[in-house]
């Protein structure tokens, strides 16, 4: 009698809490600087969330460590729903391949709400580099070894991963040059101090279209819209090469059910949302309604291939 009372006493608390929750403001942790495609994405879904929750939802950027500083603050708060991660490709599955000793664990530690984004690349050059297309820059790095330079977002980052396993298909010994985030590399791409970034297209696009940087090729399996005169880089000919990232919300492992439950319910309707929906793809992100199972498998699938991937092409951020 003394157990099931206790059960009835933890399922009674349980429902009060889902009832209840959430009763104060909400977070969510990006784990870039403001500006880029993580950011993006989370400012996106975050008003709407508030919106759907009746509680204000702030975003909170926490760069460092190729994105592994702001990960990592989560996978160690309160599991009570109230601080929510920006997972992505970046900091749940290249972070693995990259890190031998990753402070979290990407399965274990989290558990998805859903996928709302998914990201093509953009190799954008800075206007002055004499050659004009991918396949005259893979011939030049491969005739000047380490002498072309390739920005990232910082290690790990889709952007540093997207150029390095690029560089791994077609051979090329480049020099990669990390920052602090997609804003921070068109500070120096912009005058010309490094030579190439192969950027999310989201972030991109805008200086592409303001004439700022040159659009060299693109990364998923057809061109895009806006860019008909950007070649994909598979038909560029230089490798057999498609990329594409994915974005969503998730929050620490070991959340309880009903919180859970009502964070996924509110995910699902933003993420489905017409006016979410346009506002991601404005940005250049491809809209995507990936519910917390179907997350949960694309999580897995992604750490099998590409973990071996990276480490088989000797990419490490350590």
């Amino acid at each position: 009698m003394r157990f099931v009372a206790s059960l009835l006493m933890v399922l009674f608390m349980q429902g009060a809490m889902g009832q209840g929750f959430p009763s104060k403001p909400l977070r969510v942790i990006v784990p870039q600087p403001p500006g880029g495609g993580f950011d993006l994405v989370a400012r996106t879904l975050a008003e709407p969330l508030a919106a759907q929750l009746g509680q204000p939802v702030v975003v909170e950027n926490r760069p460092g460590g190729g994105a592994v500083v702001g990960t990592d603050a989560v996978a160690k708060a309160e599991p009570d729903g109230y601080t929510i991660l920006l997972g992505a490709s970046a900091n749940l599955v290249f972070s693995a391949g990259l890190y031998k000793n990753l402070p979290y664990d990407p399965k274990a530690d989290f558990t998805p709400l859903g996928l709302a984004a998914g990201f093509g690349y953009t190799l954008v050059a800075r206007n002055d580099l004499p050659q004009r297309s991918l396949p005259e820059i893979v011939a030049f790095a491969k005739a000047n070894p380490g002498k072309l330079t390739y920005a990232s977002a910082g290690n790990g980052t889709g952007q540093h991963m997207a150029a390095a396993l690029l560089w791994q298909l077609t051979g090329v010994a480049a020099t990669h040059v990390p920052y602090k985030g997609a804003q921070a590399v068109y500070q120096d791409l912009i005058p010309g101090r490094v030579d190439v970034f192969f950027d999310a297209a989201s972030t991109a696009r805008g200086h592409v279209e303001a004439g700022r940087v040159r659009a060299i090729a693109v990364s998923p399996a057809a061109r895009f819209a806006y860019l008909p005169n950007v070649p994909t880089v598979r038909e560029t000919g230089v490798a057999d090469f498609e990329w594409e990232t994915w974005a969503g919300y998730f929050v620490r492992s070991g959340t309880p059910a009903p919180a859970l439950a009502r964070l996924r319910e509110a995910f699902a309707r933003v993420a489905s949302s017409p006016d979410t929906i346009a506002a991601l793809e404005k940005r250049g992100a491809r809209s995507m309604q990936v519910s917390a199972a179907e997350a949960d498998a694309i999580l897995s699938r992604d750490l099998e291939r590409w973990i071996p991937m990276i480490r088989n092409a000797g990419i490490s951020a350590d």
